[in-house]
């Protein structure tokens, strides 16, 4: 017992300073776009690009406002898109819906290196997805309830107004969201490398090769699927390619791989996080799930037919055709 009880104190202590650097800069980034959110309230700013982006946004069933939060996702990552999402005080609808469409395509330029790291075509995650996140989002509107409407300005975005008026209850939702951060973050590093340490994470690797087949996926490419979906592709870049170098995975694997993880990935923090918020974490989980088993299999369905396609036009030793 005071062995592991040793072994867990040290894991934690090596956990503790990498987390905390990054708990300060998601703060700091997420501090700084929410206020900026409230500065663009406050001078008028954000009504103009609410009523810019409306007509195209209406597709999604999110007022136009969205955007904003769409595309700080899609450059830099989930806590930007938060930031700017609370400040808009969606309903638990629309913002299941923006945590679709975000979590599908979010921190495009740095997981995008990331997958084309393990040997994946960059153009190929990008094209995925970016169309997915659009789809998804175009679909969930329709299915969700009270869906296929257009989408309600947001009673949230007023221009102008006492600032103060605006700025209390700002500091008060900006303090309570950052604190949640924090704590998600911290327990979820914490335990990751806990089961990573105790060989917990290769055991359920193992547990998971059924599954992982009815997905379209390889079995020895468990232990990678489990990265990704526990501290996703930007945090979990450093062990899935090393994970990829030391592992015999073919090139063929890792495309798989990443077409699955491109569009469903980071499954427990960031879901927490956009429930913390007011997302319907289960559609959230299941909508990109199922989507990414059915872009899996579309992928593998194109590589045979390619495959074969290409076999054909091989010239055997007469002269003719394979």
């Amino acid at each position: 017992m005071e062995r592991i009880g040793k072994t867990i104190a040290e894991t934690v202590r090596a956990t503790l300073p990498p987390t905390w650097k990054t708990c300060v800069w998601i703060v700091e980034i997420t501090a700084a776009v929410s206020a900026g959110i409230l500065m663009m309230r406050y001078l008028g700013i954000l009504p103009l690009v609410s009523d810019a982006l409306a007509p195209f946004f209406r597709l999604f069933g999110l007022p136009g406002e969205a955007a904003m939060a769409y595309v700080s996702g899609y450059f830099v990552n989930v806590y930007s898109a938060i930031a700017v999402a609370v400040a808009m005080e969606m309903g638990p609808r629309e913002m299941t819906i923006l945590a679709i469409m975000v979590l599908t395509s979010h921190n495009m330029i740095v997981e995008t290196a990331v997958q084309k790291k393990t040997g994946t075509s960059a153009v190929r995650m990008v094209l995925l997805r970016t169309l997915s996140g659009l789809f998804l989002g175009m679909l969930m509107n329709l299915l969700l309830p009270g869906g296929g409407r257009d989408a309600a300005p947001s009673a949230g975005i007023a221009a102008g107004g006492d600032f103060m008026g605006l700025f209390v209850p700002w500091l008060k939702d900006t303090a309570l969201l950052l604190s949640k951060m924090v704590v998600i973050i911290f327990s979820l590093n914490i335990l990751q490398a806990l089961l990573a340490e105790f060989g917990v994470i290769r055991a359920i690797s193992r547990f998971l090769r059924p599954l992982l087949k009815v997905f379209g996926l390889p079995p020895r490419c468990s232990f990678l699927w489990i990265i990704a979906n526990t501290v996703g592709l930007a945090y979990g870049a450093a062990a899935m390619i090393d994970e990829t170098r030391k592992s015999k995975i073919t090139g063929y694997d890792i495309d798989l791989l990443n077409t699955h993880i491109a569009v469903s990935h980071s499954n427990v923090e960031d879901i927490a996080l956009f429930a913390s918020v007011g997302a319907l974490w289960w559609a959230v989980l299941l909508s990109r799930v199922l989507w990414a088993v059915l872009m899996v299999w579309c992928y593998r369905l194109w590589h045979n037919i390619r495959n074969k396609f290409i076999s054909l036009q091989v010239p055997d030793s007469s002269g003719g055709n394979l």
